[in-house]
């Protein structure tokens, strides 16, 4: 799902035609390549900043579009920590092989994704993931509505949609956002673009793609007609998969999907001032998780989400307003799964954000800053008819009216020392409130007791976080720069993780996002997560920043009350039973708990280009390195940490073609978390090809994934609950102790034309 249109350079129409290959070098744009980039923002010296009130003149283009941060004055020039920026082209490379828009924050170094359905997985930074990422889109906060965080936020948009996505891990500035620890993911749509005459300017853009592993095909389209001040854009896609199969040919049930959505945005400028306004929605009829006991079998959403920035003689105004409300229900896809057992949620998120980002002298910028974001959720399961008490009369209630609100205000102050010396300073605070009504279960006689305990207890919480952040960078000559920086983050639970009540096996299972097939239950003591981050960049490149660059970034996070699981135990409770407490080799039950914990590591990544002349193109080398280490301080492992990984690529471009060679080394997962008796899995490789032509305005892209039809299981892809049954007198159960295999070899094509 599209939303609010970002300030950026790249229109739709040009990503949906950009390069299949991803080439990590900000010099691309310079020479009119059209591989795509993974650019780490790093401000070249520049003149003291000044900012000017003007409309944006007319090029001798047939269009032009609104100024973006490159083009904008001082205020929009982020003196940003090690902010890595994912453009459009490297988006619509990826949607070659994938639906999915969180497999594009695996082409960051440190990034990785959580296994889940076809277009819901879940981002880590740096070995923080799911909630601890906070995810953006066009400023617009989306909160999973589902126990299983089966529709969060980076599953409301295509790839194709995407203009930019922008990463910052671990040290980011207050002005980012707050209530997170591990990152923030800002993803940005397509800006309109205007007309530079008195006559219409009308673009549209047609991909239709298909992949053979899972014989998945679909369509991207993009379409907008403008005038001089107004634009009135659409956007959205639809795409169709079965069940895909692994490497050694076997089929990997329930993973099929089908999802569509769609947006369309009216933008007006005025005098250095664009307005817009952008309406839209989402529909997902089936997603099937094989490593969930449910599924997704329906999902509709639809959003609102409103946007101004100006620029004025003292410096830059935004704001932005959202409403976004989703109705989600899980059950069971047959054949894979045949049982019945509805569940269903009502999300509703509501927002606004105000920045204003001040010249306060030559060398000093200024922002300041306040936002709120309210979350309701009601979440609830309906009786089933005939199963006794074990899920009938009542309906059951999982989370009655829950709440979430969150204000946050901060002040960051930037300054330019010299040309080689910067800092960033700032500090936020966030105050959240939750709460949430009264429960009840199935049945008095088997939930009595457990809804008593809950019921009985004051629910509403109050959080006052305080977060802040130093930047020190130094830029001593045309080749280096480094960086060094200092966070506080703090979040506050989730509505699940405090208000989870039920202590039943079967409830509990039905409870968690982490795909481990382990049964959770929350806990209405937890407190807020502070993760204080240290890390340091240091970075050197050619002076023009066209021929090579490596970098490398060390870090370290201490993290107070971490939110984590204990074994449950409760006396005479079949599940959070004493075998509970010591068993290794199957499911358990889990309470969130805090404890504290640290994570550590270093990220690498570096570009070479190889030769660039007519006769042969041009050619870049690139490659990336990532090592985390998590682990709590009484010893246990953190869970779904990523193991040692790494991508080495060779990208080609020769008058129309544009081809890329990766491949992908993935280490074996022997750090387990031994509270969630977390599965290792062994190391692997991958290799990937994929190239392309461009005639003008048709584009034909194709390419082969896992090229030699690897067999290997997803190190964070959790447990495979559908492949590997146990049968017993009480029925077909999921097996403990099998991973979820990846996919193996696929043909991939896509075929774009542009009007």
């Amino acid at each position: 799902m599209l939303l609010t249109t970002s300030l950026l350079t790249l229109p739709l129409g040009l990503a949906a035609v950009a390069a299949t290959s991803f080439v990590s070098t900000p010099a691309a744009a310079q020479s009119g390549s059209n591989l795509g980039t993974i650019v780490v923002d790093a401000p070249k010296p520049r003149p003291k900043p000044r900012v000017r009130r003007a409309t944006p003149q007319p090029t001798t283009e047939q269009r032009v579009a609104v100024p973006s941060a490159a083009q904008a004055p001082a205020p929009d020039r982020l003196a940003a920590p090690a902010a890595t920026n994912i453009p459009g082209s490297a988006a619509v490379a990826r949607s070659l092989g994938s639906s999915d828009a969180a497999s594009l924050v695996t082409e960051i170094p440190g990034g990785a994704v959580w296994g889940a359905g076809g277009v819901s997985s879940l981002p880590a930074l740096n070995g923080f993931g799911a909630d601890r990422v906070q995810v953006a889109i066009n400023s617009m906060l989306i909160s999973p509505a589902c126990p299983n965080e089966m529709n969060p936020p980076l599953s409301f948009v295509n790839p194709q949609m995407i203009a930019n996505m922008r990463a910052y891990l671990g040290v980011a500035p207050v002005s980012a956002g707050g209530d997170y620890i591990g990152g923030k993911i800002d993803v940005t749509t397509a800006p309109p673009a205007f007309a530079a005459g008195p006559g219409l300017l009308t673009t549209a853009t047609v991909s239709g793609f298909y992949r053979s592993n899972g014989n998945a095909y679909g369509v991207d389209a993009s379409a907008s007609v403008a005038d001089h001040d107004t634009n009135v854009s659409y956007a959205g896609g639809w795409v169709r998969s079965g069940n895909y199969k692994a490497g050694n040919g076997m089929t990997v049930k329930s993973t099929l999907y089908e999802v569509q959505n769609h947006a369309l945005s009216v933008s007006k400028r005025d005098a250095g001032n664009l307005f817009t306004l952008q309406v839209g929605g989402q529909f997902i009829p089936y997603q099937g998780y094989v490593n969930q006991y449910m599924d997704m079998v329906y999902n509709q959403s639809a959003f609102v989400n409103g946007r101004y920035e100006g620029l004025f003689d003292w410096g830059k105004l935004e704001a932005a307003g959202f409403y976004h409300h989703v109705r989600h229900t899980m059950g069971f896809i047959a054949p894979d799964k045949v049982s019945n057992m509805p569940m269903d949620t009502r999300g509703t998120d509501v927002g606004y954000n105000v920045k204003a980002s001040v010249i306060a002298s030559e060398h000093d910028l200024i922002r300041i800053g306040n936002e709120a974001h309210r979350y309701q959720l009601d979440d609830w399961w309906d009786p089933v008819p005939g199963s006794g008490m074990m899920m009938s009369p009542n309906t059951f209630i999982n989370i009655n009216d829950g709440r979430r609100t969150r204000l946050g205000t901060f002040v960051e102050w930037e300054r330019h020392w010299t040309r080689e010396w910067t800092t960033l300073i700032g500090l936020r605070n966030d105050v959240v409130w939750s709460n949430t009504g009264n429960v009840q279960g199935y049945s008095a006689m088997m939930y009595g007791a457990d809804a008593a305990l809950f019921n009985g207890r004051d629910h509403a919480r109050t959080d006052v976080n305080v977060d802040g952040s130093a930047l020190i960078r130094y830029a001593p000559n045309p080749i280096s720069q480094f960086e060094l920086g200092f966070a506080r983050k703090t979040r506050s639970p989730n509505l699940y993780e405090r208000y989870a009540w039920s202590n039943s096996a079967m409830a509990m299972k039905m409870i968690g996002w982490f795909g481990d097939g382990n049964g959770y239950v929350g806990n209405l003591d937890l407190v807020p997560e502070k993760a204080h981050t240290v890390s340091f960049t240091a970075g050197w490149h050619d002076p023009a920043q066209k021929l090579w660059e490596i970098r490398v970034t060390p870090y370290y996070s201490y993290v107070q009350d971490y939110i984590d699981v204990d074994r449950c135990f409760i006396g005479g409770n079949s599940s959070c039973s004493a075998a509970n407490l010591t068993r290794t080799n199957g499911f358990v039950f889990l309470q969130f708990a805090n404890h504290d914990a640290e994570m550590y590591g270093v990220n690498l990544d570096g570009r070479l280009t190889a030769w660039d002349n007519a006769a042969y193109g041009r050619g870049v080398l690139r490659g990336q390195l990532a090592y985390v280490r998590g682990q709590r301080t009484d010893g246990v492992n953190l869970y779904h940490v990523m193991p040692i990984n790494a991508k080495i690529a060779l990208d080609h471009e020769l008058g129309g073609w544009v081809s890329s060679a990766e491949v992908q080394l993935v280490g074996a997962k022997t750090q387990v978390s031994q509270v969630h008796n977390e599965l290792t899995t062994p190391a692997y490789a991958l290799l990937n090809l994929r190239t392309g032509y461009r005639w003008q305005n048709v584009r034909l892209d194709v390419g082969i994934d896992n090229v030699f039809d690897k067999f290997y299981t997803l190190p964070l892809g959790g447990a495979d609950l559908v492949d590997y049954r146990t049968v017993s007198m009480m029925g077909a159960s999921p097996s403990w102790g099998y991973a979820v295999p990846g996919m193996g070899r696929s043909f991939n094509t896509r075929l774009t034309v542009s009007f």
